[in-house]
């Protein structure tokens, strides 16, 4: 019986969203002939204790911000640092090389050329990048990417790449199916089985890649049968207060929302002001992180309807092994999110590829290998069950398993129920990236 997946391609998309709306200039893609030699050769297999060398492209001084990226590389790191404290692969230390793209085009590409042509590393891993204009090189040099974050499409639309949350995709060169993305409905499902909830608001801004987020949003909380409440602020000078009392009067059960960060506290602050209570203030794997009590200081009830839904394991399910260990490894970090505990479940997958060549020696096509047949794979249980599976044809259902979690004050974020349990036959909807 094939077991449930999780394939959060939309998850992506509402990143890519959020972080489009602060109106970054990302830069241009460089020309494949720039750097047209050929990039397809192996790496040089590590042997004798020779380091196993890596790369970790952030967007780490990005226009976003400087921490908005930072949470993979952090936690991939961590896991590095204890690995080789342990003996590394075999006696093989793992080195990490790093590079910052700026948020860029540009950046990225030169990135990819450095770490690829001039490190010589094995493989990359915890991609975060805003614009990843390198993916493409990255895949002509057979280079695995292990358990990048999907901001945009690349994930799946490239050979090579294995994002966190896998891909059914062809990954041939073109997003998706024939340029179209597909996304589920199972955190509208969840909130309709599990808390009752029926009509739900979406918050975006009159600006168009908020409004077509907010689009796919409606789209899937109509398709399980919701009355939605549709909210557009002003992107220059939003007016969060008449949207609150707009959805107070409207009954909402359910907050969801297209807009930024700052937005959000900003809606949550309004929320409060007008008394508008509701079942959840649904926020996503991205916003899953310690630093809720600053960024929503001004706004206590709604700060504690906050609920976030993602793929992988609450970080404060320290009950759980292998977030104990996460956690043991990252005291001495300022703040924790979800992430960072991504980024450290991508370096483990990498370290399980790398110890599966220990026979042949770890190169790029053994890595590679061993990412394309995974199956099921859960980094110890950190991460829903992932795999890279080559659909021809896009699915019309599937049955999909989700993290929940919800912030309580003086717990911080409390997970509701087993992920491995909270699982839906749901229909999955085309979106264009």
């Amino acid at each position: 019986m094939r077991r449930a997946r999780r394939h959060r391609a939309a998850e992506g998309a509402a990143a890519a969203v959020l972080l489009l709306l602060v109106g970054t200039a990302c830069g241009s893609r460089l020309p494949e002939s720039d750097f047209e030699h050929d990039t397809r050769s192996a790496a040089p297999a590590p042997s004798g204790g020779t380091p196993i060398r890596v790369g970790i492209i952030t967007s780490a001084t990005s226009p976003v911000g400087g921490t908005t990226f930072t949470g993979p590389r952090d936690g991939a790191k961590a896991y590095f640092d204890r690995l080789n404290a342990r003996g590394g692969v075999d006696g093989h230390p793992v080195e990490v090389r790093e590079c910052d793209d700026g948020g860029s085009g540009v950046g990225d590409n030169t990135c990819v050329h450095q770490l690829i042509d001039e490190d010589r590393v094995v493989a990359l891993v915890a991609t975060t990048a805003l614009e990843y204009a390198g993916a493409s090189r990255v895949s002509h040099a057979r280079v695995p990417d292990i358990g990048g974050q999907p901001i945009g499409a690349a994930y799946d639309t490239w050979p090579h790449l294995y994002g966190i949350y896998g891909s059914l995709a062809p990954r041939n060169g073109t997003p998706g199916w024939d340029g179209e993305l597909y996304g589920g409905t199972e955190v509208y499902r969840y909130f309709k089985r599990e808390k009752g909830a029926r009509t739900a608001a979406v918050v975006s801004y009159n600006q168009a890649a908020s409004a077509a987020y907010a689009r796919l949003v409606r789209r899937g909380l109509q398709a399980e049968g919701y009355k939605v409440v549709g909210e557009e602020v002003d992107f220059a000078l939003p007016n969060f207060r008449a949207a609150a009392a707009d959805l107070k009067e409207q009954g909402a059960d359910l907050v969801f929302d297209a807009i930024d960060t700052h937005g959000n506290a900003q809606l949550c602050k309004a929320m409060d002001e007008v008394g508008a209570k509701v079942i959840a203030k649904v926020t996503n794997v991205q916003n899953w992180t310690s630093t809720v009590p600053e960024d929503y200081k001004d706004s206590p009830r709604c700060r504690n309807a906050l609920w976030a839904t993602g793929s992988s394991r609450n970080y404060e399910d320290t009950g759980n092994a292998a977030v104990r260990e996460f956690r043991d490894a990252t005291e001495n970090l300022k703040t924790h999110s979800q992430w960072q505990l991504e980024g450290w479940a991508a370096a483990r997958w990498f370290t399980d590829a790398a110890r599966s060549c220990a026979g042949t020696g770890v190169t790029r096509a053994c890595v590679d290998a061993f990412m394309n047949r995974s199956e099921n794979h859960t980094a110890g249980g950190l991460l829903l069950p992932v795999s890279f599976e080559r659909l021809a044809e896009p699915p019309r259902t599937r049955r999909t398993c989700l993290s929940v979690a919800r912030w309580k004050d003086g717990e911080g974020w409390v997970s509701q129920g087993d992920m491995n349990g909270n699982c839906f036959d749901v229909p999955q909807l085309p979106y264009s990236p």
